[in-house]
């Protein structure tokens, strides 16, 4: 059966666990991904995920049927995960990238699989800082103002840190490509 969001919503504030479950099934992929982007492992990801649903399932009344439910529920996933970088205290500004991609072990099966998977393994490996504002930036298109807001950083900062995330991520790439020897 297919229940729609409005559906699994009530269901879920009235706490009816099979709307809940419903809900986490529909959506937990998608969210696995996000979090994905900024842990440094699944099991860290895992944590995110599962932070996120509990934050979701408190605080599923302040959602304003204005945009799409899973739109809500990946900013207050990105929220969660960012807030537990900064409750590990891991999240560092960095200045050298060259230091990063020193560090940087080339792995000759990174890209056999799919290439999307190779890059997100790629940055994975960023310093929290760089994969931060990388993913804030890219994929959800924040602006650097809106990543300075959030990080507690200043906009320079951001935009910084974002290009020595881009550059440490094509040093690491050649790196790749040069082992492997097309």
């Amino acid at each position: 059966m297919n229940t729609s969001d409005s559906e699994l919503i009530k269901g879920c504030m009235k706490g009816d666990r099979k709307a809940q479950n419903q809900l986490y099934q529909k959506y937990k992929a998608n969210l696995f991904g996000v979090c994905l982007r900024y842990s440094n492992s699944r099991v860290e990801a895992e944590d995110m995920l599962q932070e996120g649903f509990i934050k979701i399932f408190s605080d599923l009344y302040q959602y304003k049927p204005i945009g799409p439910l899973g739109g809500w529920m990946r900013r207050v996933v990105i929220n969660v995960a960012l807030q537990h970088i900064r409750k590990n205290k891991k999240f560092r500004i960095f200045e050298n990238h060259e230091q990063v991609v020193a560090a940087y072990e080339p792995d000759l099966e990174i890209f056999k699989n799919n290439r999307e998977e190779a890059i997100l393994k790629m940055v994975q490996k960023l310093p929290d800082g760089y994969r931060i504002i990388f993913n804030l930036f890219v994929i959800e298109e924040f602006s650097h103002r809106e990543i300075a807001e959030k990080l507690g950083i200043s906009v320079s900062t951001s935009k910084s840190q974002y290009s020595r995330a881009r550059a440490a991520l094509r040093s690491m790439l050649e790196k790749n490509i040069k082992t492997e020897e097309f």
